[in-house]
């Protein structure tokens, strides 16, 4: 075949690669390394001509495996990159095109034959085919058996890459070599990805956490952050195209000419294992930045040290706060908030920002105040919002980290005064209802609740329907002049647990009437036109009780236990398994005295503001007057009772066929009348987001999900993953 390989196919053939992972020593001045970086083969642009680069990958690393232990050849391929490292800032400045392309070609093979050699072997192995190195003329041995103190050549590479990155100057001759400075990194950590079970020790944690890189935390953390704000595209092709050489030339030399259609197209496999194509990514740079960021936040801490890269991100400041850093805060630095605020409103379309935004908001208390303090949260919000709306089209990861943005907004009460008094105009992506102007507060209002809804008819997440009720309950005390429909639907969901109520009520007690509750509750006007919920809405009740119980206030009824024994007594007789109405009774008490506690926050806070909750409540009093002496909501009924008895009654002063204006016209005046000091004063209802204990067994498992499926040029066979399940299909 000669040298002009072109195929993917023919690498194990090629000669090159053949006598890099052959029987003979390399020495580290050899041609063959020049020869070696120019050769050329066309860029992968699929999944599965990637999946072929794998593979002739692993057919090439099976014989260096075999060969290494005699001829030291990974470790002179090493050495080789690291003397051309050395000279990349210079090169980049004189503007060495070729010299630059060379050291990227070196870099990629590197990081190919990493790729697989971690896949196949324990790190300790790994790291012993680094320390095979020549001792006598054309012998090779190991220098960790014969006590020689030279340095560790794995450790050093990994802080040649961290240097890589954050010294060499952005330019289009250099961004290809920034990738894959930053995938090889990747790619160094991947071992996660062979593992069950969260590692908490590893080799290359020790590298990154203690010794020569650690210094760079700061400055390798700010320059990901940058990379991710600047969006940097890649050049266009023809930017630094050089000459085909007749002869072949070299290893990669396709991947210097053909930037727009080669390594920067993005390969992804969709969801976890669902092979799903995405849409191609502006700027693989930014996006190969921001999955290592990830990575590197959501290390383990180690026994003695704590994650350094999370600490450099947890306190990272705003350029222009010219306050001291703490002394007692390491690997700190200083980076434009306005900038990072507008590429992550910008961005949310991607899982990795949102988890970003996530991970700023909760644990870096500067972005956090920086954020709440801005007069355009719209900005933000609406993103998160459209992630909840479509939540159908999203994972549930993304669906969930956007719901937990939107708890920790709803934990200041600025927020919670502020979003109302943003007014949008054509909420296009809204479906249900044609919304010409409505407040970001009322928009936000109406998706937590389409999101419950969806949640309890389809995916059936208990965090998730907890959260969003948490979310609501924080908001309630500053809800103003709520939008008719968003009023609406808070009062209809409600409703619709009170009729669920009643129907668990009817069958526990009378289990053999001749018209079931069911029937009884159906045939009630719904709400909107809208359909109830149905019977698979007790099993699905029954598994949020762990995660509701700890939320809500607990109230047990030992009278429904009684009922229910007895009634399985008086059934004993029959095989059919009987359901566990009192279970499901008691649970969706928990979900109704949560939006009654809401619904009477708003009235005891803000009932001036809300004359459309007010209306909306009176077009239901029936069914709210039903449980006025309910035990369970006893005394949360109180206020809304009392607001339901003198509205009503003003109502009745009033005459008959009001029309909706005079009845709002009414309430509005009636508002002034009522003597606050008969509404009973409750607890402010206040939920805050804590992360659970060991949050690392969610979060690392989900990183890495979100590398194998976006990651740029880097694939993996999913038979091989361990960390995440993989779909079937």
């Amino acid at each position: 075949m000669g040298s002009n390989s072109s195929k993917i196919s023919d690498l194990p053939k090629n000669e090159y690669l053949k006598r890099l992972s052959g029987p003979e020593a390399i020495s580290e001045n050899d041609p063959f390394w020049n020869q070696l970086f120019s050769f050329s083969f066309s860029a992968p642009t699929s999944s599965t001509e990637l999946k072929l680069l794998e593979e002739a990958t692993i057919s090439v690393c099976k014989s260096l495996v075999e060969n290494n232990p005699r001829t030291g050849n990974l470790a002179a391929l090493t050495k080789v990159f690291l003397a051309r490292t050395r000279e990349l800032r210079l090169s980049a400045e004189c503007q060495n095109h070729i010299f630059i392309w060379q050291t990227h070609n070196a870099l990629f093979i590197i990081c190919c034959l990493l790729k697989v050699f971690i896949c196949e072997m324990s790190e300790e192995e790994l790291q012993l085919h680094f320390t095979y190195e020549e001792k006598l003329p054309g012998t090779y041995t190991l220098c960790v058996l014969l006590g020689s103190d030279s340095e560790d050549l794995l450790e050093e590479l990994l802080c040649s890459l961290i240097q890589l990155i954050t010294d060499t100057p952005l330019l289009d001759i250099t961004y290809e070599i920034s990738v894959e400075a930053i995938s090889a990194m990747i790619v160094f950590l991947s071992c996660q990805l062979f593992h069950k079970e969260v590692l908490r020790q590893s080799i290359s944690h020790k590298y990154l956490m203690q010794g020569p890189c650690l210094p760079y935390t700061s400055k390798l953390v700010k320059t990901l952050l940058y990379n991710f704000i600047r969006q940097e595209k890649p050049p266009p092709p023809g930017t630094h195209v050089f000459p085909q050489q007749s002869d072949g030339g070299g290893l990669l030399y396709g991947l210097a000419s053909g930037v727009a259609t080669g390594l920067w197209t993005v390969f992804t496999l969709g969801g976890v294992g669902s092979k799903a194509a995405s849409p191609e990514l502006t700027s693989p740079l930014a996006n190969q930045s921001l999955l290592l960021l990830l990575v590197l936040v959501n290390l383990t801490d180690a026994p003695d040290i704590p994650n350094p890269y999370r600490q450099a991100v947890t306190s990272f400041k705003n350029t222009q706060d010219s306050s001291p850093f703490p002394s007692s805060v390491p690997h700190t630095f200083q980076i434009n908030f306005n900038s990072l605020y507008t590429t992550l409103c910008e961005q949310q379309t991607s899982d990795q920002a949102t988890l970003l935004l996530y991970t700023l908001l909760h644990q870096n208390a500067n972005v956090r105040t920086y954020m709440l303090a801005r007069t355009d949260m719209e900005n933000l919000v609406l993103p998160i919002l459209e992630i909840l709306y479509h939540v159908e089209e999203r994972n549930s990861h993304h669906v969930y980290m956007a719901l937990i943005i939107l708890l920790i907004l709803t934990e200041d009460d600025g927020f919670n005064r502020s979003i109302h008094e943003v007014i949008l105009k054509n909420i296009t992506w809204y479906s249900e209802r044609v919304l010409t102007e409505i407040s970001l507060g009322s928009l936000l209002i109406l998706v937590v609740i389409r999101t419950i809804q969806y949640n309890m008819t389809r995916t059936r997440d208990k965090y998730l329907h907890t959260n969003c009720l948490a979310a609501l309950a924080n908001m309630s005390a500053q809800f103003r002049s709520l939008h008719q429909y968003a009023a609406q639907r808070i009062i209809s969901y409600t409703c619709r647990h009170l009729r669920r109520c009643v129907y668990l009520s009817d069958r526990l007690y009378s289990p053999r009437s001749p018209r079931s509750a069911r029937q009884r509750c159906l045939s009630a006007p719904s709400d909107s036109g809208e359909e109830l919920l149905s019977l698979t809405c007790s099993h699905i009740l029954r598994s949020y009780a762990s995660s509701l119980f700890s939320l809500l206030s607990k109230k047990h009824n030992k009278v429904l236990e009684q009922a229910t024994q007895s009634l399985r007594g008086s059934l004993s007789s029959s095989d059919v398994p009987l359901p566990d109405y009192a279970q499901d009774l008691s649970v969706i008490e928990e979900v109704i005295r949560m939006m009654l506690e809401i619904i009477n926050s708003c009235l005891t806070n803000s009932l001036h503001h809300n004359p459309n909750l007010v209306y909306a409540l009176l077009y239901k009093r029936d069914l709210f007057e039903q449980f006025r002496t309910h035990p369970s909501f006893q005394d949360i009924m109180q206020n809304i009772d009392l607001v339901i008895s003198f509205f009503s009654s003003r109502l009745l002063q009033s005459g008959a066929e009001l029309s909706v204006e005079r009845v709002l016209e009414i309430i509005k005046q009636g508002v002034v009348a009522l003597p606050k000091d008969r509404l009973k004063k409750f607890p402010e209802l206040k939920f805050k987001y804590v992360e659970e204990e060991q949050p690392e067994e969610f979060f690392i498992p989900y990183v890495w999900s979100l590398v194998y499926n976006s990651a740029v040029g880097l694939y993996w066979n999913p038979q091989d993953i361990q960390l995440f399940a993989m779909d079937s299909d």
